[in-house]
Order: structure tokens, then sequence, then C-alpha cells
């Protein structure tokens, strides 16, 4: 693999790598949240307006931004029954064939959330509840995760065309 690719696909997998560990430290905040709306709406009788409302909008992005890395590890849900019976050399076309249909997915998903989001900010959209906090940076998330999936995507799609293995995931 030419050095110059070989920086593209280990950049886009630590960045990556980095906002799973940021997504998944999104639980530190998700969970006492709920945990305060539960203990305050069950044992003192006075939900808040915001503890389960934060939760709900933060899911999203724990979820879209661990999602690219995820791709990398291989996490995602796959016909493994199928490619394990497949020679490796046709396994490994529709390996390829995956990487394309991920990228255009992740194209068309780009084309149609990114207006969404500038609509939003433009709009000011908010939630409409007593809380009522803006959308937009959680609605970002979107094209933001697709736009590193695809990126990801490439980068797998670079080290499967060049047949490099897979580096740990340490």
């Amino acid at each position: 693999m030419p050095s110059v690719i070989r920086t593209y696909v280990r950049a886009v997998t630590a960045l990556n790598r980095a906002l799973f560990m940021l997504a998944a430290a999104l639980m530190l905040v998700i969970v006492p949240s709920m945990m305060a709306e539960v203990i305050s709406r069950y044992v003192f009788h006075a939900p808040t307006v915001w503890g389960m409302e934060l939760a709900v909008l933060l899911f999203g992005p724990y979820f879209l931004l661990g999602g690219p890395y995820l791709l990398h590890l291989g996490g995602h849900v796959n016909m493994d029954l199928f490619r394990n019976r497949m020679p490796p050399r046709i396994g490994h076309w529709v390996e390829i064939f995956n990487q394309l249909v991920i990228l255009f997915f992740c194209g068309v998903m780009l084309y149609y959330a990114t207006p969404l989001v500038l609509q939003s900010i433009e709009y000011g959209e908010t939630t409409f509840s007593a809380w009522n906090p803006p959308l937009w940076p959680y609605k970002i998330a979107v094209p933001a995760a697709m736009l590193l999936l695809g990126l990801q995507s490439l980068a797998e799609l670079a080290r499967l065309c060049f047949g490099e293995k897979k580096e740990s995931a340490a």
C-alpha cells in the first residue's frame, strides 16, 4: 500500500477510534441523567423537564459516532454464515462490494441530512418541550457520522484493494 494511502487509513481509523471512545463516554452523562430522572420522578414525585429528553437526544450521537470505528472492528451486522462458506476470493469481492454500498449509502444520507441540519440552524429549531433545547447540535451528528463512516469505508476499501490486514483494535 502506498505510504500516503496507509497514512490516510491510519489517520481515519485513529480519528474514528477517538470518537468511538468519546461516544462511549456519553454513557457517563446518559445513565446518570436517566437515574436522576427516575429517582426524581418515583421517589420525590417531581419529574425533571430535562432528564429523559437529554438522554434521548444524546443517545443519537452515541450510536452514530460509534458506528464508523465499529465498521473497522467488523462489529456491524454481517452475513458471516454465508461469507464463511464462500471461497476466499469471492468473499473478498463481496467485502469490496459491501464497502461500495456503504459509500453510496453515506453519500445519499449526506445529501439529504445536511440541508436539514442547515435548516435547523437557520430556523433555530428547538424541541418545543418545557426544557426546549436547540436541536441542531444533535442533528449535526447524522451528517458528521455519515461523513466519518464514508471515510472509514473508503479506508477499509483501500485496505481490501491493497491486501492489507486490519491492525489490532487495541
